[in-house]
Formats: structure tokens, sequence, C-alpha cells
């Protein structure tokens, strides 16, 4: 398989950048963001009642709205208050207590080499991580993962996106926002279905197989470039500088038109 002369790489975080399994990693943090709602005397159960339907809609929506605005429209119907009273709790429970999470967590020193090599490079780095986070909670990720935010010119987080992977739209989303087609850009993950989903786009990839993810339980490894972090990271460093590079990168919302720009470039739907 040769490589393509990349414009940008993305990167998935949870399984790829971050070793902590996904499972294990959530189930970590509704038990923690439940507990410090109930400790501030708060209904614990209605206020997960109201984090899972906020999950729900960010994963169904397909109606342009940032992910935030649909996480709030669902949640707050289950609980008393509105946004002057949760949203400084939240952030509150994001900034400090969240990243007590990944106290735990070993990084791979591969990971932040990878990246950094990526960056000396002059390879434009995208974090394209599900965005049902805050930004805050994927900069605490990435600290756990021993990687630099600054390496990286766009984090996709809940504020700044409007679909979710594996949809189209989400790297759509994403390649406007860079201002490229799909052949520009390496995708470097570790789920067959959510971020080789980007593959549909015209995206090359890296399956990085430490923390493999197959939903689909038969994947043909073969047919895509693949192996350990740390062989990622010998192939990252073997790559030559980035003679192309994009542009302008927006960190920010993308406007819904451009997004449906670079999916019908990319012959693709929604």
């Amino acid at each position: 398989m040769g490589s393509r002369a990349y414009r940008a790489i993305f990167f998935d975080l949870d399984g790829t950048l971050l070793p902590m399994e996904i499972e294990e990693f959530l189930g970590a943090y509704f038990k923690a963001i439940a507990r410090f709602v109930a400790e501030r005397g708060l209904d614990a159960q209605a206020f997960s009642a109201g984090l899972k339907a906020g999950i729900g809609a960010m994963a169904a929506h397909d109606d342009g709205r940032a992910n935030a605005e649909a996480y709030w429209e669902a949640f707050f119907p289950h609980v008393e208050g509105g946004e002057g009273e949760w949203l400084p709790l939240l952030n509150e429970f994001y900034e400090h207590d969240f990243g007590a999470i990944g106290e735990g967590v070993q990084a791979n020193p591969a990971c932040a080499r990878a990246v950094a090599a990526l960056a000396a490079k002059g390879y434009p780095l995208v974090l394209a991580t599900m965005p049902m986070f805050p930004r805050r909670a994927v900069e605490w990720r990435l600290a756990w993962a021993g990687v630099d935010p600054a390496h990286f010119s766009r984090l996709t987080s809940f504020e700044n996106s409007t679909s979710v992977k594996p949809k189209p739209a989400y790297y759509a989303e994403n390649l406007a926002a860079c201002g490229l087609a799909g052949a520009d850009v390496l995708m470097v993950g570790n789920n067959t279905v959510e971020d080789l989903a980007a593959c549909s786009l015209g995206a090359d990839a890296f399956l990085v197989t430490d923390h493999l993810l197959d939903p689909t339980d038969g994947f043909d490894l073969s047919s895509v470039r693949h192996g350990a972090m740390e062989e990622f990271a010998v192939w990252a460093e073997a790559l030559p500088p980035c003679a192309n590079p994009a542009c302008g990168i927006e960190a920010g919302a993308v406007a819904a038109a451009a997004r449906e720009e670079a999916l019908a470039a990319c012959g693709s739907e929604a």
C-alpha cells in the first residue's frame, strides 16, 4: 500500500491516542458525574435520564445544529432549573473532577512521538474524536494520553460539531473545516466502523490495533494499512515532510452549506 501525499492527518482519540478501553472510560465517567451531581443535593436519577436523552439526541439529530444545542434541548426537560443553574455546575465538573477519571491511565509514549513527528514534518493535525463531550473534556483526555493539544489545528467537540461518527456528515464537516477533499487526508483510528467511515469520502486510513474495535466482527485487516501504535509511530517518522499542507483550518463551527458542499464533492450522503 503506497502512501499518498497527505495534506492533513485526522486522529481518533479513545483507543487510538488514548490507551483506555471505551467501556471502562464511559463507566467511570457516568459514575463520576452522577456522584458530582448527587453531592450537590441534586436529583442524580433525573440528571442521568437527561444525560441519556442528550446523548441520544446528539446521535440522532441531523438538522445542522451544534451537537451541544441538541443535547441541551433533550436534557432540560428531565431536570429542574435551566442553563443558568446547570451550565456553571457542569463546567465546574469538566474543569476539575473530570480530570481525575484518567489518573490511572498509562500513556503510550508512541502516541506523543507519532503526533510530534507529524507536526514537525508540517502535517496539519485534526483530532477527529466522537464530538459528544465539551472541549475541556477533550483536552483532559489528550492530557491523559500525554499528547499536547497545541499540535492540533482543530479538536472536535459538541460545541463545534453538528454530526457524529460514523455519519459521513461528520467527516465532511471536518474536511470542509480544512478546505480539503477526502483523498487529501489520512484517518488514524482503531474502530473499523466509526473511524474507517472516513474512507467512504475518499480518505486513506491507518487502523491502530492495540485497542482494536470491530463492531462488524469480521473486518478484513488486510484491506487497510494497520498495526500497533508503535508501528504507526515508526511509519509516521518515515513519511516525507508535508509538501502542500492545508491552510486556514477552522477550529470552530463550520457552515452547513460548506458541510453539504463537501459531502457532494465526495459523492456521499449525510
